[in-house]
């Protein structure tokens, strides 16, 4: 598929299905605002401590609490109206986002570290939730891969879009207007969920109701032992993840090293956002419809991501620093988006809240360990630069090393390719 085919076929997905046109803009709406809150909170503790750890750490409770309540989400997720759940856990999210108005001093700080991480334990809902209905919404082969471009891509957009215009808002109107705006963003983003009319799941008629966490999520990890193209998919999201904890500390490389401000961090997390969208658009025109090749080009992005980190850590001036990070995410993004379509595509309904949130909490726990490990790194040492290039070595070994477990099952699916052309 042509990039100018990916994008029409956006534009007419978005147009001719109503139901996945709401939910791509319900989260077009919460992404915007939560990239206008991270440029300001990220900052705003900056100013307040002086601490690269305690910055870091509001990309750790971004993810970490997703992962601690995956055990209760995916069941939910599987066994309920998934819009409900979304526009439930919205309002519980709005509510956490404009508490982030009292963070004005040092002992004030815990507030905003809770409301990210109540922000974060919700998401664990809103994210499996929504990956999970794409394909009940989508209505041929088409629509499902236009729609994992689009949806994987608005991400990307309102982490660029977001991160800019929110570094921007924050010089100039103050990081309260910011926090203010997420909270919004999460009302409006119930109220166009509450607009998709269709099933977001199959018949649960004949279903338990029954939650069962860790009963619920072992019949998931049973599915992912039996299946190895989607171990795979999980494993490669997860290596990903283990250089990816220098991310959390763009904020810091942007002040000290770049010697920029709100301004400069919102640009620098924009040109994460571009790369994120344009690197799914891009994968998707490798892959075509072989397994083996989306196996292939998830390990590769792993690759790209590292050079793009290891660039910037030698980069001395904002425009240099801007291409790197773009670069990297074209990685990160494909990575991403191929990974979840893979997984959407190989799990059945009934399950697939399970496995998505599955895949979620295991990159997320990965991403705050690294988190965690890049801040206390970069404190000890002193030394941003070099934590950045430890980091992308990392991700480079990881990589590799997921390519060459895989090489057989990606030999064999090429051959079942093959064949199944053949057939056809």
């Amino acid at each position: 598929m042509s990039e100018n085919g990916t994008r029409t076929g956006s534009f007419a997905l978005l147009r001719n299905n109503p139901q996945l046109r709401w939910l791509f803009i319900a989260q077009v709406v919460s992404y915007a605002g939560d990239w206008f809150a991270y440029v300001a909170l990220a900052g705003q503790i900056h100013d307040l401590t002086g601490s690269s750890v305690l910055v870091s750490l509001v990309s750790v409770l971004e993810a970490l609490p997703t992962f601690l309540l995956v055990p209760l989400a995916g069941p939910i997720v599987d066994r309920f109206d998934r819009r409900r759940i979304i526009m439930f856990v919205s309002f519980g999210q709005a509510a956490a986002a404009a508490s982030m108005v009292l963070v004005r001093s040092s002992a004030t700080v815990p507030i905003g570290f809770v409301a990210v991480a109540i922000i974060a334990g919700l998401a664990a809902f809103v994210g499996p939730a929504t990956q999970a209905a794409i394909p009940n919404l989508a209505r041929s082969p088409e629509e499902m891969r236009a729609a994992t471009v689009l949806f994987s891509s608005t991400w990307g957009i309102m982490l660029a879009v977001g991160s800019a215009l929110g570094g921007v808002v924050a010089s100039v109107f103050g990081r309260s207007t910011a926090f203010l705006a997420n909270a919004g963003s999460f009302l409006l983003a119930a109220g166009f969920i509450a607009l998709v009319s269709a099933p977001m799941q199959g018949d649960r008629s004949n279903t338990s109701r029954r939650v069962r966490p860790l009963a619920d999520m072992a019949e998931a990890a049973r599915f992912a032992r039996r299946d190895h193209v989607t171990l795979a998919l999980l494993s490669f999201k997860m290596t990903a993840g283990i250089g990816a904890g220098i991310v959390s500390l763009l904020v810091v490389f942007a002040r000290d090293n770049l010697n920029g401000g709100d301004a400069a961090s919102g640009l620098l997390m924009g040109a994460r956002g571009v790369g994120a969208v344009l690197g799914p658009i891009i994968a998707m025109r490798f892959i075509k419809r072989d397994t083996s090749r989306l196996l292939t080009v998830c390990g590769m992005s792993g690759l790209v991501f590292a050079v793009g980190y290891l660039l910037l850590s030698a980069s001395t001036v904002l425009a240099a620093g801007l291409v790197a990070v773009m670069f990297a995410h074209l990685g990160g993004g494909a990575n991403w988006a191929l990974s979840t379509y893979g997984l959407q595509l190989r799990s059945p309904d009934e399950i697939r809240g399970r496995i998505l949130a599955g895949d979620f909490a295991i990159v997320t726990l990965v991403l705050s360990v690294s988190g965690i490990a890049a801040g206390l790194i970069d404190q000890a040492t002193g030394n941003l630069r070099a934590t950045m290039v430890g980091f992308s070595l990392l991700a480079a070994v990881s990589a590799v090393a997921n390519l060459a477990a895989t090489r057989s099952l990606r030999r064999r699916l090429r051959a079942e390719d093959a064949a199944n052309r053949i057939g056809e």
